[in-house]
């Protein structure tokens, strides 16, 4: 199970977010097929979310078979295999190095710091 990570100062709905992390949890194998999500109940307590916020998340991605939903059972990882495409995966990075980027900036660190940081994280 992955950990969700909301982010209110971003201006991506909070809807949104859970569906790039569902997504990007599967593409990257945290998520596996078949795998039960929470209820939506649960996730919208555990993220202190309205509980319409998952349940808009959930039925966007049952619409595109991304997951399923079995009455009293729950909800689940499609069996359909998912890949994001490029230009998704690279817009991503993209906004996560931007957001990196600016708190790390905003602390003082230099552009040497962080990327000796980065090398030191990849060999470890």
């Amino acid at each position: 199970m992955i950990k969700f990570l909301l982010d209110y100062s971003s201006g991506v709905p909070v809807y949104r977010q859970i569906i790039d992390q569902i997504r990007f949890g599967i593409a990257s194998g945290q998520l596996k097929l078949g795998e039960q999500l929470p209820t939506v109940r649960a996730l919208a307590v555990t993220l202190k979310v309205n509980l319409n916020t998952v349940s808009k998340a959930y039925k966007e991605l049952e619409i595109k078979n991304i997951l399923e939903t079995q009455q009293g059972t729950g909800t689940f990882i499609s069996s359909t295999k998912m890949a994001v495409p490029k230009k998704e995966r690279e817009d991503k990075l993209k906004e996560i190095c931007l957001q990196f980027s600016s708190v790390a900036f905003s602390y003082g660190f230099s552009l040497d710091e962080i990327m000796q940081e980065l090398k030191h994280i990849e060999t470890t």
